[in-house]
């Protein structure tokens, strides 16, 4: 078997397939494994490859490394050699050995996911205060991207209406079942949670394709926006532009629609400045509001 025969360039497509995997696991581990009395050498790591919050977890750029970059790699694997993957794939289920090879991958990117899943979570049930660590705090202080899109009531919205005000701003489709909802109800949650302070909800669709302007109003009904919270759509062109400038990560599935997206929620400031990018989570999104 040669690199050049189809044998070959198969077991060479499934060996990058799972070089990426694994080092995106090793990336995710160091990332978030739990490491009290952790050495100097190894936080400064953390924190220079993906960022610090006060609760231990990555910020926005490190879960958009975290996130973006391993199905960005992936893509451009299956884009060159994707006939080879797949076909590599199809002998290993057809044999014993290979079969048990991809179930043991399987377990371990569950476990791994799951694991993963439960640091996130126990991270959010801790106390977040803005205000503490110090230097450990990474507070953005960058201004906000231009945004100007039409809401479920046919209006432009800009961020500049909500001068005075803080903003969630938050990225979602109406065809997902996973992490969207999760991200939209935690935000109307915080926005409810600091009722006090007015601040407003803006979700820009990931899918303008299908969550088209005449469809917005249904969506904020499925969601139960309420009259301070937008959805947002328009010209297809138009979105992908608001996407890339908040620096979204997104993979479209052309056969499905579908979209692999990180969970990502801006806090803007009453001055029109981003000042937190979160992964959602009720408690940490309303007092990063009490905080501006």
């Amino acid at each position: 078997m040669t690199h050049d025969s189809p044998r070959g360039r198969g077991a060479l497509a499934l060996l990058a397939l799972y070089f990426i995997v694994f080092v995106t696991i090793g990336w995710w581990a160091l990332a978030l494994w739990p490491a009290p009395g952790a050495p100097a050498w190894l936080a400064r790591t953390r924190a220079l490859c993906f960022g610090s919050t006060p609760d231990g977890l990555p910020d926005a750029g490190g879960w958009i490394l975290l996130l973006g970059q391993p199905l960005g790699m992936i893509g451009v694997l299956l884009v060159a050699w994707g006939g080879e993957v797949r076909a590599a794939l199809a002998r290993m289920r057809g044999r014993l050995a290979g079969q048990l090879v991809l179930a043991g991958t399987a377990v371990v990117l569950l476990t791994g996911a799951s694991l993963a899943l439960t640091r996130v979570r126990a991270a959010d049930a801790e106390p977040f205060d803005p205000v503490a660590g110090g230097a450990a705090l990474t507070r953005i202080n960058d201004p906000a991207p231009a945004l100007a899109l039409v809401d479920q009531h046919g209006d432009t919205v800009a961020l500049e209406q909500f001068a005075g005000r803080p903003v969630l701003v938050t990225f979602a489709y109406a065809h997902c079942q996973t992490v969207c909802p999760l991200v939209v109800h935690e935000a109307i949650e915080a926005l409810q949670a600091s009722a006090d302070r007015r601040p407003a909800l803006v979700i820009v669709t990931l899918d303008p394709w299908r969550d088209t302007p005449a469809r917005l109003p249904t969506i904020a009904e499925g969601w139960e926006l309420g009259r301070d919270a937008h959805v947002l759509s328009g010209d297809v062109d138009a979105v992908e532009r608001v996407l890339s400038n908040w620096r979204i990560p997104r993979i479209r599935n052309e056969s499905t629609g579908d979209l692999s997206h990180p969970a990502m929620v801006y806090v803007v400031s009453p001055s029109g400045r981003l000042a937190y990018a979160l992964p959602g989570g009720v408690t940490a999104l309303a007092e990063a509001i009490r905080s501006l």
